[in-house]
């Protein structure tokens, strides 16, 4: 799914409106009727107050064809106008004059400083937060943020319009209680990108996308620099096997790493490329790694080092596919020695994780030796060691593009939604969950991404379709585990039941499905 900017959605809204020959009234309209429509599927009449508060710009108009429409339909309706400034939108004040026209109960007008003791919002109630969209572009007034800590206070359920007021679509909130804690927020046909960001996504719990009917041709031919990724959007980058197919077809994984205690590191992430299916895996470790790999993961090779303990000298006579370098790995000198002779002649595909960033952040000149398109995961400490610190999630976004535009590289943002970052393009994972909080999570990605780049994946595709896989994985192991209980390994052994979920449809899919044939 495409994640529109502000400007693009802009955008979509003119052309819409020209090409389908309809106002910008007509679109709020619709877009206020979606709305109804999802309140009225879920209520079906039911007489709880819903309180909707309405700002006079366009954000606000459709919170007032929203109101229209619940009173029509009989609903308990108490309508607000945040009267915050004097410019009002022309949508806005076509809406304001309908509603007056289908109520005697006129909106209630709350001004600037006013005194607001007599609105009574229990905790049974419904906000409807309609007061600013996504134009919002400065914090509100000191009395709009007290009227959104009043809703806070009471505790009802708050659903926003659009975006939650307060929050902005591009850059960070300078004090959080100037944004309203959303419980759900409708989006309309697209979510925003701060909906998924650590920082942002706090103000709402959670969030749909309504189709308000955006021209088709436009949403399908704009290039947007963010894009969600989920099940249908990885269903296109999965490679079907050959009935005759042998295990050279798939690639031979290199994974590199491990020191003394840290030989499990090397363990997971070998182990998580063969489960995403690479034909084949050799893992090169320290000498002290090689029985007990040799006994735990017969399925692998192993090479060993020269030293008993670390990585001192990194040759080997095999010529992988891909390389996966860095789990377990160490910061030693003669361990970041082998890595920067290592670097300065290999020319094969590298996924790079843990100390192998460490010593990349150690010695930054080595970055310039990477192959274009090499794939890092770095968890968030590991992150800012090689990009350098940022003030939000914003500034780190801005950094993260620019270094993997400057080296050519691939760069995961590890996180609730793991963000991967390719030049000016985002790739937001929607899969996964807190369980991953674990030690040899990261290992076992390594090993999923370096898998399917043996496989023929171009790097990129790898990248994305890997970290869904994995969150995948844990999705499926919580049924059995949940959070405190997951562990790494649980994540290895259900690979294979992410993938055949790829296949499988959802079972409301599986009604309607049903439901057509008995139709027919």
């Amino acid at each position: 799914m495409k994640i529109f900017s502000k400007e693009q959605i802009y955008e979509g809204d003119r052309l819409t409106t020209e090409r389908q020959n309809i106002s910008s009234t007509d679109l709020m309209e619709r877009a206020g009727t979606q709305i109804f429509n999802w309140i009225h599927m879920r209520m079906q009449g039911a007489q709880v107050p819903i309180h909707v508060f309405c700002g006079i710009g366009n954000n606000g108009g459709d919170g007032l064809v929203l109101a229209r429409h619940l009173i029509t339909h009989g609903y308990n309706v108490i309508t607000y106008i945040v009267n915050c400034s004097d410019k009002r939108s022309k949508d806005f004040l076509i809406n304001y004059d309908r509603i007056k026209d289908v109520t005697k109960d006129w909106p209630k007008m709350l001004s600037c400083g006013g005194d607001y003791s007599d609105i009574v919002i229990e905790e049974r109630d419904i906000i409807v937060d309609a007061v600013f969209g996504i134009g919002l572009n400065r914090p509100p007034n000191d009395w709009v943020q007290e009227l959104f800590q009043r809703w806070r206070a009471s505790k009802a359920f708050t659903l926003s319009v659009d975006i939650p007021s307060g929050l902005y679509t591009d850059k960070a909130v300078e004090d959080e209680n100037a944004v309203v804690h959303a419980n759900y927020t409708i989006s309309f046909q697209s979510p925003k990108l701060v909906f998924f960001l650590p920082e942002t996504a706090k103000y709402t719990v959670q969030w749909e996308a309504l189709d308000i009917g955006i021209d088709r041709a436009y949403l399908m031919q704009t290039s947007t620099e963010v894009e969600l990724i989920a099940k249908y959007e990885v269903l296109p980058i999965y490679k079907p096997r050959d009935k005759f197919a042998h295990k050279g077809n798939f690639g031979h994984a290199l994974i590199i790493g491990g020191s003394y205690g840290k030989i499990g590191a090397v363990n997971l992430a070998s182990r998580a490329a063969l489960s995403s299916g690479a034909g084949l895996v050799t893992a090169y470790v320290p000498k002290c790694g090689y029985h007990s790999l040799q006994s735990s993961l017969p399925e692998a090779m192993v090479i060993t080092d020269t030293e008993e303990n670390l990585i001192s000298n990194i040759d080997f006579d095999i010529e992988p596919s891909v390389i996966g370098i860095g789990v377990g790995l160490g910061t030693a000198e003669e361990t970041t020695k082998a890595l920067e002779a290592f670097l300065k002649n290999n020319k094969t595909p590298l996924v790079i994780d843990a100390d192998g960033l460490n010593i990349l952040s150690q010695k930054k000149t080595l970055l310039e030796l990477l192959p274009e398109q090499t794939v890092l995961t770095p968890h968030p400490k590991e992150l800012e060691r090689l990009v350098g610190k940022w003030t939000d999630d914003f500034d780190k976004l801005k950094k993260v593009k620019a270094f993997s535009k400057n080296y050519k590289i691939i760069v995961v943002i590890k996180g609730a939604n793991t963000i991967t970052v390719f030049g000016d393009k985002l790739y937001v994972n929607t899969t996964g969950n807190p369980g991953m909080a674990t030690a040899g999570s990261g290992d076992v990605l390594t090993g999923i991404i370096t898998g399917l780049i043996a496989q023929g994946y171009e790097p990129l595709a790898a990248t994305i379709f890997g970290i869904y896989l994995h969150g995948k994985s844990a999705d499926i192991s919580l049924e059995d585990y949940g959070y405190q209980s997951l562990m790494a390994s649980h994540i290895i052994e259900t690979i294979g039941a992410a993938y055949i979920d790829l296949f499988q449809q959802p079972e409301q899919e599986q009604q309607q499905e049903k439901q057509q044939q008995q139709a027919q």
